[in-house]
């Protein structure tokens, strides 16, 4: 990969002579620059001839028209592309069998160069980086993210775990970037908390950066995560590290960090990750957004309103289970609640620079505005949650909705939140078969919510509780266009006559969207939306992987498919399921 701010060949040979050795994959023609805003990278770190080199253009100040390439013959061609973002804006391609010699990349914007590097292909090693979490870097970290988690909007996206995403390299473009088959057999299985730290050292690690930790508590009732100073690990920076060494660094990292990590309070320094402003150049993919409950997602991709299409905010998120799945931004997913136990809302890693010779985090007032990365901002600490979600309504949909647009987004939302329940259940009911005679314990109190082993891995409170929340938001969607009118395109219509019309939509469509799922004896049972939601009182005790499937979908005697049930939870577990029902009627996580 190009150094991101190669210098003249003049200044490169001085360099060398004083003892600095620059390879020649990072020596830059007079005339080729490039900083801070604007840069060009390539993959892998050593070009080889007749194998692939991947270009990455990167911009944080406006999005770039084109790359152009010219071979070691002087021959000139535009770089087919795929554009992401923004901010930050990228543009990748794929220079097909490069021959030996060097290629001159430039990324334009209007006609002009925006930026411009040169690399040797066949003619040693390129340097990754300068070794800082920078503006250049944290930039193509952020086109990274959303490379890899990249699709059409309409397409489900779920995996087993993270390691097939990075062992894809059609998503990954720093996939074998080191050049030693590196993530052949790597095993990458981060679950919620974990995930937005584990990509981080990912692309610490092809990069040669170092990272940042530290251990907190999970806090109270009455106050936020609390955390200790930071581990700043560099056992990744400088020269690549070996794949054992990477698998060491996230043993550790996943040791630490937990679903407390990154509820710290909005206002506390001494934390990982910090506020943002809730605005469109602020919220860049890979941005961590921390439900107040302990629910991490990780922001991979915006897609902007058009005329007669929403606008739509893509996250990932894993599961206990390591599955990781595409979710969209909507009130049934990004819980938000103002809550002395949390520091809730979008946050992002703070960056490491060095100071000294040694990394050190940036503080918020460092991070005030002045670097190019999203500033700190305290401003989602005086936000109520209708504010909140007001607010990320306008983000996401500038121009407004049709309230029937609206209803319809929200129905996609609530239906693929349903299809995602049915593999978590699915995979519960494996579990149980593969296991027979087996009884998970059940944890007690709000340990429910957070624990280890199977029932971490197979229960699904937390998902049942979002769910019973997305049910209630879809159904309260006619009274937010009366509280809300503003935030939909009405046409003259009263918000009242609006109101009412989506109300006769939602009843017409109750049975008109289904999710089906396996019975105990192998048949299917086709469940309509109107089934879902005669069921909610069955579903606010349904988490127990020691249940039926039946049971898990609400079923009860006098329903059809309560028949084929065939085993229910120990009496003492469904005892204390009947004593947490409130947690679940009235959508509300208890405190610790």
């Amino acid at each position: 990969m190009l150094a991101p701010n190669s210098l003249p060949a003049l200044l490169a040979l001085a360099l060398s002579l004083a003892g600095f050795l620059l390879p020649s994959a990072a020596l830059t023609a007079p005339g080729c620059r490039q900083d801070d805003q604007v840069r060009v990278w390539t993959a892998p770190l050593r070009p080889r001839p007749g194998a692939g080199l991947t270009v990455i253009a990167v911009a944080t100040d406006a999005a770039l028209d084109q790359v152009q390439v010219t071979d070691p013959a002087g021959g000139r061609a535009t770089l087919r592309t795929a554009a992401t973002g923004g901010p930050p804006w990228g543009l990748t391609g794929r220079v097909a069998g490069p021959r030996s010699g060097t290629y001159r990349i430039e990324a334009l914007r209007g006609g002009r160069v925006a930026a411009c590097a040169e690399v040797q292909v066949g003619g040693g090693e390129a340097p990754r980086g300068g070794g800082d979490w920078d503006l250049a870097t944290t930039a193509l970290y952020s086109a990274w993210v959303e490379r890899l988690f990249d699709a059409p909007p309409e397409q489900s996206m779920s995996f087993d775990s993270l390691g097939p995403v990075l062992r894809n390299p059609e998503r990954n473009f720093l996939y074998d970037f080191l050049g030693a088959g590196e993530d052949g057999r790597l095993n990458a299985e981060p679950d919620c908390a974990d995930l937005p730290y584990y990509l981080r050292a990912y692309f610490a690690w092809k990069l040669g950066l170092p990272i940042a930790y530290r251990q907190c508590s999970r806090g109270s009732s009455a106050s936020p995560p609390r955390c200790q100073g930071p581990a700043i690990d560099s056992a990744l920076a400088g020269s690549p590290a070996a794949a054992a060494e990477f698998r060491g660094v996230t043993r550790r990292l996943m040791d630490s960090v937990h679903s407390g990590s990154a509820r710290t309070a909005l206002s506390d320094e001494s934390t990982d990750l910090y506020p943002v402003p809730l605005t469109r150049a602020a919220l860049w993919p890979g941005t961590v957004y921390a439900d107040p409950y302990g629910h991490v997602l990780v922001l991979v991709k915006w897609i902007a309103q058009r005329p007669g299409q929403p606008g739509l905010l893509f996250a990932v998120d894993a599961q206990p289970d390591n599955s990781v799945a595409r979710k969209r931004f909507w009130e049934g997913t990004f819980l938000f609640a103002a809550t002395p136990s949390a520091g809730p809302g979008f946050k992002a890693f703070r960056p490491l620079v060095r100071t000294g010779g040694a990394p050190r985090e940036l503080s918020n007032a460092a991070l005030g505005g002045g670097t190019g990365l999203p500033p700190a901002s305290q401003e989602q600490a005086r936000l109520t949650p209708a504010d909140f979600y007001a607010r990320m309504e306008r983000l996401i949909n500038p121009q407004g909705l049709e309230p029937a647009a609206a209803y319809q987004a929200t129905l996609d939302a609530l239906m693929e939140q349903l299809e995602t329940r049915v593999d978590s259940v699915a995979k519960g009911e494996a579990y149980m078969r593969a296991h027979p005679g087996t009884t998970i314990p059940m944890p007690s109190g709000p340990a429910i919510f957070e624990t280890t082993g199977p029932w971490e891995d197979f229960a699904t409170p937390s998902r049942d509780m979002r769910l019973l929340i997305a049910l209630n938001v879809l159904a309260g969607l006619p009274e937010r266009i009366r509280r809300y009118p503003d935030l939909y395109v009405l046409r003259g219509e009263r918000p009242a006559e609006a109101a009412a019309g989506i109300e006769r939509l939602h009843a017409g469509r109750l049975d008109q969207q289904f999710v089906t799922y396996t019975r105990s004896d192998g048949a299917l049972e086709r469940l309509s939306l109107r089934d879902i939601y005669a069921r909610r009182a069955g579903l606010e005790v349904a988490y127990n992987p020691n249940d039926c499937v039946e049971r898990r979908w609400g079923a009860a005697p006098d329903t059809a498919d309560y028949v084929s049930c065939r085993r229910q939870a120990p009496a003492d577990q469904r005892a204390r399921m009947q004593e947490y029902r409130p947690w679940f009627h009235e959508a509300r996580r208890p405190p610790r």
